[in-house]
């Protein structure tokens, strides 16, 4: 065992060593329009009552675009234009014919991908790096995964005889929307369905540049359908009788009242929710990059992100060490306009959200929490939360058991395995954790007894098409990607 107690940290002084200059990507390339309609029926569309509703811009608070509020006569539309699609097109269309399609939509996204980036940034305000290298390329990844898929169903269930399930109605959230477009969209059609599709009213952009695309290559009318709209549009799809299956991604408290809408129904049910990841640093580990993996868990995607590593443990004799790396680490992080390269940290999605961030980090101030937070300023306008570390915090401390969604760290110690697993097992949540040490066969064994969908070992938020991605207990039901992704889509 290291002992570190009295460890004396020296300043690095990164913020004067790397002082880049701005470098700002272009909006132009976006080319967002003023007003966006509905998608059905291979058409953009008028909403039934003409309502519309802003997109902001959250790093700016400017308008970027109004968007079409959908209500239930809209919701129709697009179900009836879906199953019309159905019964006469997609579902009689051969698998090669529909892995065609899919491999045509994800190479125009390639050639696509800058403005696709640059949208997910201006309406969502993560930063243009995040974007660029790993929200748009991995959309592209799913739709060509999925494409090999198309046309080899039955041996994705040798001795059965695989059938689409019908019309989906497909939610998504805010934090990644193209890409969890791709999640949802790009298994469906591989096996043969038509779907609904709903993105975040606060992000709604890249899936209508979506729309666009898939107009643009040629998808039969009818197979993909995107509505617009707040809670209400949501309802309208979850409630609709002519929908055979509900995929779902976002909070645990909607995923458990779609549960209940659909109870009784026969439609098949598909959800990701809320995490609270628990990332576990032993002292056997290589320190340095676990703190940048702890800072790629939680900081880069300002805690974005339902598997986010917002819970760290750290073995208690080199706590002292890797707490003061970790604080060193986060005074090197750039925050602000997220259309530069060079940011780390963007804007939080909208002022909704950071109020109830800050909400958070107030809670874990009034319950005996120590808060650090660097000194560096933000911009005037916009929606900003500093990464934050919570030290000192008990188990059953507010920051610690509930999802924040935020750029906030709650840092705990421990002794013992058995002590962590205790610790990151006492949790509603159960979607991701991260282990971090040396031992290949102490990674086997805090894996295999963590109740959690995923567990990375010495990395963290590292996703592949072909991996399955979901959690356990109120972190959801099923997975997406890889064949349990497909087999979610079809009826054995």
């Amino acid at each position: 065992m290291q002992q570190n107690k009295n460890i004396d940290i020296k300043p690095l002084e990164f913020n004067n060593t790397w002082g880049y200059a701005p470098a700002p990507e272009s909006a132009e390339p976006a080319n967002i329009k003023p007003r966006y309609e509905l998608f059905i029926g291979g058409k953009f569309i008028e909403p039934e009552k003409c309502e519309y509703f802003n997109s902001i811009n959250p790093a700016t608070e400017e308008v970027l675009s109004e968007i079409a509020r959908a209500d239930i006569a809209d919701v129709d539309k697009a179900v009836k234009a879906a199953r019309h699609a159905y019964d006469t097109i997609w579902s009689k269309t051969p698998g090669k014919i529909r892995a065609k399609y899919l491999y045509r939509i994800a190479r125009m996204l390639q050639e696509r991908a800058r403005e696709f980036a640059i949208t997910e940034t201006l309406d969502g305000g993560k930063p243009i790096k995040e974007s660029k290298d790993f929200d748009v390329p991995t959309a592209i990844n799913w739709f060509f995964y999925y494409a090999g898929w198309a046309d080899k169903l039955e041996y994705a269930a040798p001795g059965k005889t695989p059938k689409p399930i019908g019309v989906a109605g497909q939610i998504i959230p805010w934090n990644f929307p193209i890409m969890m477009a791709a999640w949802k969209i790009a298994p469906a059609l591989a096996a043969g369905n038509c779907v609904v599709l709903k993105p975040a009213e606060t992000t709604s952009l890249t899936a209508l540049k979506l729309a666009e695309l898939i107009q643009d290559a040629g998808l039969p009318p009818g197979v993909v359908n995107i509505v617009t709209g707040e809670g209400a549009t949501g309802a309208a799809i979850v409630n609709h009788p002519d929908i055979n299956k509900i995929a779902f991604t976002g909070s645990t408290r909607v995923g458990k009242l779609i549960q209940k809408s659909i109870a009784g129904t026969g439609k098949k049910l598909t959800l990701e929710l809320g995490g609270k990841g628990a990332n576990i640093v032993f002292d056997d580990a290589p320190i340095d990059q676990a703190v940048e993996g702890v800072i790629n868990a939680i900081y880069f995607n300002q805690g974005h992100v339902c598997c986010a590593g917002s819970r760290l443990f750290v073995q208690e004799n080199i706590a002292d060490l890797f707490i003061a790396k970790l604080k060193e680490r986060l005074k090197t992080l750039r925050i602000g306009d997220p259309m530069d390269k060079n940011t780390d940290i963007g804007a939080i999605n909208s002022a909704r959200q950071l109020e109830t961030i800050t909400d958070y980090i107030n809670k874990g101030i009034s319950e005996g929490g120590v808060m650090y937070q660097d000194s560096c300023a933000t911009p005037e306008k916009g929606y900003w939360c500093k990464p934050t570390i919570f030290t000192n915090v008990a188990q059953s401390a507010t920051i610690v058991q509930e999802e924040i969604f935020g750029p906030v760290l709650a840092v705990q110690t421990f002794r013992t395995i058995a002590e962590v697993i205790e610790k990151a097992n006492n949790s509603y949540y159960g979607l991701s954790a991260g282990v971090w040490t040396d031992k290949g066969s102490k990674i086997f064994e805090v894996a295999n007894r963590l109740e959690a969908g995923v567990v990375w070992a010495n990395s963290f938020n590292k996703f592949d098409a072909a991996s399955p991605f979901g959690g356990v207990k109120e972190s959801g039901i099923g997975r997406e990607g890889g064949l349990h992704g497909l087999l979610a889509y079809l009826n054995l």
